[in-house]
Protein backbone atom coordinates (compact mmCIF):
# COMPACT_ATOMS: atom_id res chain seq x y z
CA UNK A 1 0.00 0.00 0.00
CA UNK A 2 0.98 3.63 -0.46
CA UNK A 3 3.62 4.92 1.94
CA UNK A 4 3.14 8.50 3.13
CA UNK A 5 5.77 10.89 1.73
CA UNK A 6 6.21 14.58 1.08
CA UNK A 7 6.34 13.93 -2.68
CA UNK A 8 5.47 11.00 -4.92
CA UNK A 9 6.71 9.40 -8.12
CA UNK A 10 3.69 9.51 -10.43
CA UNK A 11 3.11 7.86 -13.80
CA UNK A 12 0.55 8.63 -16.49
CA UNK A 13 -0.13 5.65 -18.75
CA UNK A 14 -1.73 6.70 -22.04
CA UNK A 15 -0.10 10.10 -21.68
CA UNK A 16 -0.46 11.18 -25.32
CA UNK A 17 -4.24 10.70 -25.47
CA UNK A 18 -6.88 13.36 -24.77
CA UNK A 19 -7.44 12.20 -21.17
CA UNK A 20 -3.73 11.56 -20.57
CA UNK A 21 -2.93 15.12 -21.64
CA UNK A 22 -5.62 16.37 -19.29
CA UNK A 23 -4.24 14.28 -16.40
CA UNK A 24 -0.84 15.93 -16.81
CA UNK A 25 -2.45 19.39 -16.88
CA UNK A 26 -4.59 18.68 -13.79
CA UNK A 27 -1.61 17.32 -11.80
CA UNK A 28 0.21 20.59 -12.51
CA UNK A 29 -2.78 22.90 -11.92
CA UNK A 30 -3.68 21.31 -8.58
CA UNK A 31 -0.02 21.24 -7.47
CA UNK A 32 -0.10 17.53 -6.72
CA UNK A 33 3.08 16.66 -4.76
CA UNK A 34 5.01 15.14 -7.67
CA UNK A 35 8.65 14.30 -7.05
CA UNK A 36 9.04 12.84 -10.54
CA UNK A 37 6.60 12.32 -13.42
CA UNK A 38 6.93 9.32 -15.74
CA UNK A 39 4.95 9.23 -18.98
CA UNK A 40 4.00 6.08 -20.87
CA UNK A 41 2.23 5.46 -24.17
CA UNK A 42 2.35 3.04 -27.11
CA UNK A 43 5.61 2.26 -28.88
CA UNK A 44 4.82 4.68 -31.71
CA UNK A 45 4.88 7.58 -29.20
CA UNK A 46 8.19 6.59 -27.64
CA UNK A 47 10.67 9.47 -27.73
CA UNK A 48 8.05 12.21 -27.89
CA UNK A 49 8.13 14.75 -25.08
CA UNK A 50 5.32 16.43 -23.15
CA UNK A 51 5.55 19.46 -20.87
CA UNK A 52 5.11 19.35 -17.11
CA UNK A 53 6.03 22.20 -14.77
CA UNK A 54 8.28 23.79 -17.39
CA UNK A 55 10.22 20.61 -18.20
CA UNK A 56 10.07 18.34 -21.22
CA UNK A 57 9.25 14.80 -20.06
CA UNK A 58 10.06 11.94 -22.47
CA UNK A 59 7.36 9.40 -23.33
CA UNK A 60 8.35 5.79 -22.69
CA UNK A 61 6.83 2.47 -23.77
CA UNK A 62 5.78 -0.01 -21.09
CA UNK A 63 8.05 -2.83 -19.97
CA UNK A 64 7.76 -5.47 -17.21
CA UNK A 65 9.90 -3.40 -14.85
CA UNK A 66 8.49 0.03 -15.76
CA UNK A 67 6.60 0.48 -12.48
CA UNK A 68 9.46 -0.14 -10.08
CA UNK A 69 9.80 2.91 -7.85
CA UNK A 70 6.49 4.44 -8.98
CA UNK A 71 4.02 5.28 -6.20
CA UNK A 72 0.85 6.15 -8.13
CA UNK A 73 -0.04 5.42 -11.77
CA UNK A 74 -2.94 7.11 -13.53
CA UNK A 75 -4.06 4.84 -16.38
CA UNK A 76 -5.99 6.00 -19.45
CA UNK A 77 -4.86 3.53 -22.08
CA UNK A 78 -7.99 1.44 -22.66
CA UNK A 79 -9.32 -1.77 -21.12
CA UNK A 80 -7.03 -4.21 -22.94
CA UNK A 81 -3.82 -2.52 -21.80
CA UNK A 82 -5.19 -2.02 -18.32
CA UNK A 83 -6.05 -5.71 -18.02
CA UNK A 84 -2.40 -6.58 -18.72
CA UNK A 85 -0.49 -3.74 -17.06
CA UNK A 86 -2.54 -2.70 -14.00
CA UNK A 87 -1.86 -5.99 -12.12
CA UNK A 88 1.86 -5.75 -13.05
CA UNK A 89 1.95 -2.20 -11.67
CA UNK A 90 0.11 -3.20 -8.48
CA UNK A 91 2.54 -6.11 -7.91
CA UNK A 92 5.40 -3.59 -8.15
CA UNK A 93 3.93 -1.72 -5.17
CA UNK A 94 2.30 1.00 -7.27
CA UNK A 95 -1.32 2.09 -6.68
CA UNK A 96 -3.21 2.22 -9.99
CA UNK A 97 -6.11 4.60 -10.68
CA UNK A 98 -7.58 3.19 -13.88
CA UNK A 99 -9.83 5.18 -16.21
CA UNK A 100 -10.88 2.24 -18.42
CA UNK A 101 -13.92 -0.02 -18.02
CA UNK A 102 -11.74 -3.05 -17.19
CA UNK A 103 -11.99 -3.04 -13.37
CA UNK A 104 -15.11 -1.00 -12.64
CA UNK A 105 -17.49 -3.83 -11.82
CA UNK A 106 -14.88 -6.11 -10.25
CA UNK A 107 -16.11 -6.69 -6.66
CA UNK A 108 -12.48 -6.59 -5.46
CA UNK A 109 -11.91 -3.11 -6.92
CA UNK A 110 -13.39 0.11 -5.48
CA UNK A 111 -15.18 2.35 -7.99
CA UNK A 112 -14.75 5.84 -6.63
CA UNK A 113 -16.06 9.38 -7.01
CA UNK A 114 -14.45 11.22 -4.06
CA UNK A 115 -17.47 13.48 -3.38
CA UNK A 116 -19.67 10.37 -3.15
CA UNK A 117 -17.76 7.37 -1.77
CA UNK A 118 -14.17 8.25 -0.84
CA UNK A 119 -14.57 5.81 2.08
CA UNK A 120 -14.37 2.90 -0.41
CA UNK A 121 -10.69 3.70 -0.99
CA UNK A 122 -9.93 2.03 2.35
CA UNK A 123 -10.36 -1.47 0.89
CA UNK A 124 -8.39 -1.12 -2.35
CA UNK A 125 -5.84 -3.83 -3.14
CA UNK A 126 -3.64 -1.81 -5.47
CA UNK A 127 -6.16 -1.01 -8.22
CA UNK A 128 -8.87 1.66 -8.02
CA UNK A 129 -11.37 2.20 -10.83
CA UNK A 130 -12.34 5.61 -12.18
CA UNK A 131 -16.01 5.47 -13.28
CA UNK A 132 -17.47 6.21 -16.68
CA UNK A 133 -17.54 9.93 -17.48
CA UNK A 134 -21.33 10.17 -17.78
CA UNK A 135 -21.82 8.25 -14.52
CA UNK A 136 -19.42 10.46 -12.55
CA UNK A 137 -21.23 13.75 -13.15
CA UNK A 138 -24.63 12.19 -12.54
CA UNK A 139 -23.79 10.57 -9.17
CA UNK A 140 -22.18 13.80 -7.91
CA UNK A 141 -25.59 15.42 -8.40
CA UNK A 142 -27.60 12.43 -7.14
CA UNK A 143 -25.80 11.66 -3.88
CA UNK A 144 -26.85 14.74 -1.83
CA UNK A 145 -30.49 14.19 -2.87
CA UNK A 146 -30.28 10.46 -2.11
CA UNK A 147 -28.93 11.24 1.36
CA UNK A 148 -31.84 13.61 1.99
CA UNK A 149 -34.87 11.74 0.61
CA UNK A 150 -33.58 8.46 -0.89
CA UNK A 151 -33.79 8.03 -4.65
CA UNK A 152 -35.90 5.09 -5.87
CA UNK A 153 -35.50 5.45 -9.63
CA UNK A 154 -33.40 7.37 -12.17
CA UNK A 155 -34.21 7.92 -15.87
CA UNK A 156 -31.31 9.58 -17.70
CA UNK A 157 -30.73 10.65 -21.29
CA UNK A 158 -27.22 11.81 -22.10
CA UNK A 159 -25.91 14.20 -24.76
CA UNK A 160 -22.25 13.25 -24.95
CA UNK A 161 -19.39 15.12 -26.61
CA UNK A 162 -17.14 13.45 -29.18
CA UNK A 163 -14.07 13.91 -26.96
CA UNK A 164 -15.47 11.00 -24.95
CA UNK A 165 -14.41 8.80 -27.86
CA UNK A 166 -10.97 10.40 -28.15
CA UNK A 167 -8.83 12.61 -30.35
CA UNK A 168 -9.76 10.83 -33.61
CA UNK A 169 -13.43 11.63 -32.98
CA UNK A 170 -12.63 15.29 -32.28
CA UNK A 171 -10.73 15.43 -35.57
CA UNK A 172 -13.59 13.68 -37.40
CA UNK A 173 -16.21 16.17 -36.18
CA UNK A 174 -13.97 19.07 -37.17
CA UNK A 175 -13.25 17.58 -40.60
CA UNK A 176 -16.89 16.66 -41.31
CA UNK A 177 -18.06 20.14 -40.30
CA UNK A 178 -15.46 21.74 -42.58
CA UNK A 179 -16.41 19.41 -45.44
CA UNK A 180 -20.14 20.07 -44.98
CA UNK A 181 -19.63 23.83 -45.10
CA UNK A 182 -17.49 23.48 -48.21
CA UNK A 183 -19.88 21.08 -49.98
CA UNK A 184 -17.39 18.22 -49.94
CA UNK A 185 -18.15 14.53 -49.49
CA UNK A 186 -18.33 13.40 -45.87
CA UNK A 187 -15.89 10.72 -44.68
CA UNK A 188 -16.94 8.42 -41.80
CA UNK A 189 -14.21 6.56 -39.94
CA UNK A 190 -14.85 6.76 -36.18
CA UNK A 191 -18.66 6.57 -36.03
CA UNK A 192 -21.01 4.48 -38.21
CA UNK A 193 -22.86 7.62 -39.30
CA UNK A 194 -22.02 11.27 -39.87
CA UNK A 195 -21.70 13.07 -36.51
CA UNK A 196 -21.56 16.66 -37.83
CA UNK A 197 -25.02 18.29 -37.60
CA UNK A 198 -26.43 14.97 -36.37
CA UNK A 199 -27.11 12.98 -33.19
CA UNK A 200 -26.41 9.27 -32.75
CA UNK A 201 -28.39 7.26 -30.16
CA UNK A 202 -25.51 4.81 -30.08
CA UNK A 203 -22.48 4.86 -27.74
CA UNK A 204 -20.40 1.67 -27.52
CA UNK A 205 -21.71 -1.75 -28.63
CA UNK A 206 -25.32 -2.89 -28.54
CA UNK A 207 -26.11 -5.73 -26.14
CA UNK A 208 -28.72 -8.49 -26.30
CA UNK A 209 -31.12 -6.52 -24.09
CA UNK A 210 -31.23 -3.66 -26.64
CA UNK A 211 -29.17 -1.32 -24.46
CA UNK A 212 -25.64 -0.24 -25.32
CA UNK A 213 -22.63 -0.99 -23.12
CA UNK A 214 -22.46 2.72 -22.24
CA UNK A 215 -26.06 2.66 -21.02
CA UNK A 216 -25.49 -0.43 -18.89
CA UNK A 217 -22.32 1.13 -17.46
CA UNK A 218 -24.47 3.97 -16.13
CA UNK A 219 -27.00 1.50 -14.70
CA UNK A 220 -24.49 -0.76 -12.94
CA UNK A 221 -21.87 1.80 -11.92
CA UNK A 222 -24.45 4.10 -10.31
CA UNK A 223 -25.59 1.33 -7.97
CA UNK A 224 -22.02 0.38 -7.03
CA UNK A 225 -20.83 3.96 -6.38
CA UNK A 226 -23.97 4.93 -4.44
CA UNK A 227 -23.73 1.71 -2.42
CA UNK A 228 -27.41 0.95 -3.03
CA UNK A 229 -28.39 -1.84 -5.42
CA UNK A 230 -32.10 -1.09 -4.93
CA UNK A 231 -31.93 2.13 -6.99
CA UNK A 232 -33.52 1.46 -10.37
CA UNK A 233 -31.70 3.13 -13.26
CA UNK A 234 -32.46 3.28 -16.97
CA UNK A 235 -30.36 5.19 -19.50
CA UNK A 236 -30.31 6.30 -23.13
CA UNK A 237 -26.90 7.58 -24.21
CA UNK A 238 -26.58 9.83 -27.25
CA UNK A 239 -23.52 11.18 -29.08
CA UNK A 240 -23.91 14.82 -30.15
CA UNK A 241 -21.76 17.14 -32.33
CA UNK A 242 -20.15 18.88 -29.34
CA UNK A 243 -16.39 18.85 -28.84
CA UNK A 244 -16.22 18.91 -25.06
CA UNK A 245 -18.72 18.60 -22.20
CA UNK A 246 -21.40 15.98 -21.53
CA UNK A 247 -24.99 17.05 -20.81
CA UNK A 248 -27.64 14.91 -19.14
CA UNK A 249 -31.38 15.13 -18.68
CA UNK A 250 -31.93 13.39 -15.34
CA UNK A 251 -35.35 12.44 -13.96
CA UNK A 252 -35.48 11.02 -10.43
CA UNK A 253 -38.23 9.55 -8.30
CA UNK A 254 -37.69 9.86 -4.55
CA UNK A 255 -39.09 8.00 -1.56
CA UNK A 256 -40.06 11.22 0.23
CA UNK A 257 -41.38 14.42 -1.30
CA UNK A 258 -38.80 17.12 -2.07
CA UNK A 259 -39.45 20.48 -3.72
CA UNK A 260 -37.33 22.05 -6.45
CA UNK A 261 -36.27 24.80 -4.04
CA UNK A 262 -35.14 22.20 -1.51
CA UNK A 263 -33.10 20.48 -4.23
CA UNK A 264 -31.46 23.81 -5.14
CA UNK A 265 -30.63 24.42 -1.49
CA UNK A 266 -29.15 20.93 -0.98
CA UNK A 267 -27.09 21.00 -4.17
CA UNK A 268 -25.82 24.54 -3.60
CA UNK A 269 -24.16 23.32 -0.38
CA UNK A 270 -22.78 20.11 -1.91
CA UNK A 271 -19.10 19.60 -2.71
CA UNK A 272 -18.16 19.82 -6.40
CA UNK A 273 -21.50 21.23 -7.61
CA UNK A 274 -22.49 24.62 -8.98
CA UNK A 275 -26.22 25.32 -9.17
CA UNK A 276 -26.68 27.35 -12.35
CA UNK A 277 -30.43 27.72 -12.49
CA UNK A 278 -32.28 30.89 -13.48
CA UNK A 279 -34.13 29.92 -16.69
CA UNK A 280 -36.13 33.16 -16.71
CA UNK A 281 -32.77 34.87 -17.40
CA UNK A 282 -31.63 32.14 -19.82
CA UNK A 283 -29.26 30.81 -17.16
CA UNK A 284 -28.68 27.05 -17.34
CA UNK A 285 -25.56 24.93 -17.83
CA UNK A 286 -24.10 24.73 -21.35
CA UNK A 287 -21.20 22.52 -22.49
CA UNK A 288 -19.40 25.45 -24.12
CA UNK A 289 -19.39 27.26 -20.78
CA UNK A 290 -18.26 24.36 -18.59
CA UNK A 291 -15.37 23.26 -20.85
CA UNK A 292 -12.12 23.50 -18.90
CA UNK A 293 -13.91 23.85 -15.55
CA UNK A 294 -13.92 21.41 -12.65
CA UNK A 295 -17.43 21.41 -11.09
CA UNK A 296 -20.59 19.59 -12.07
CA UNK A 297 -23.18 22.20 -13.07
CA UNK A 298 -26.88 21.63 -12.39
CA UNK A 299 -29.82 23.61 -13.71
CA UNK A 300 -33.41 23.32 -15.01
CA UNK A 301 -34.35 21.93 -11.58
CA UNK A 302 -38.11 21.42 -11.48
CA UNK A 303 -40.71 19.09 -10.06
CA UNK A 304 -41.97 16.29 -12.29
CA UNK A 305 -45.71 16.89 -12.52
CA UNK A 306 -46.38 13.36 -13.83
CA UNK A 307 -45.55 11.61 -10.53
CA UNK A 308 -45.88 12.43 -6.82
CA UNK A 309 -42.19 12.53 -5.85
CA UNK A 310 -40.29 13.44 -8.99
CA UNK A 311 -37.55 15.90 -9.90
CA UNK A 312 -36.07 16.84 -13.29
CA UNK A 313 -32.53 18.23 -13.61
CA UNK A 314 -30.08 19.21 -16.34
CA UNK A 315 -26.54 18.14 -15.42
CA UNK A 316 -23.46 19.30 -17.40
CA UNK A 317 -19.75 18.75 -16.82
CA UNK A 318 -16.46 18.67 -18.69
CA UNK A 319 -16.05 14.97 -19.54
CA UNK A 320 -12.25 15.21 -19.84
CA UNK A 321 -11.90 16.85 -16.43
CA UNK A 322 -14.44 15.74 -13.80
CA UNK A 323 -15.49 12.91 -16.10
CA UNK A 324 -11.95 11.51 -16.28
CA UNK A 325 -8.68 13.28 -15.42
CA UNK A 326 -9.82 15.42 -12.49
CA UNK A 327 -11.65 12.55 -10.80
CA UNK A 328 -8.52 10.37 -11.11
CA UNK A 329 -6.30 13.08 -9.60
CA UNK A 330 -8.85 13.67 -6.82
CA UNK A 331 -8.63 9.96 -6.00
CA UNK A 332 -4.83 10.30 -5.85
CA UNK A 333 -5.23 13.32 -3.56
CA UNK A 334 -7.41 11.26 -1.21
CA UNK A 335 -4.74 8.52 -1.18
CA UNK A 336 -1.97 10.90 -0.09
CA UNK A 337 -3.98 12.76 2.58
Amino acid sequence: MLKKKDKYVVAVVGATGAVGNEMIAVLEERKFPVEKLRLFASERSEGKTLQFEGSEIPVESLKEDSFKGIDIALFSAGAERSKIWAPIAAKSGCVVVDNSSQWRMDPEVPLVVPEVNAHDLKWHKGIIANPNCSTIQMVVALKPIHDAVRIKRVVVTTFQAVSGTGKKAIDELLQQTTDMLNFREIQKNVYPHQIAFNVLPHIDKFLENGYTKEEMKMVNETKKIMGDTSIRVTATTVRVPVFRGHSESVNIETEKKITSNEVRSILSKAQGIVVFDAPEKNVYPLPIEVAGKDPVYVGRIREDESIDNGINMWVVSDNLRKGAALNAVQIAEELVK
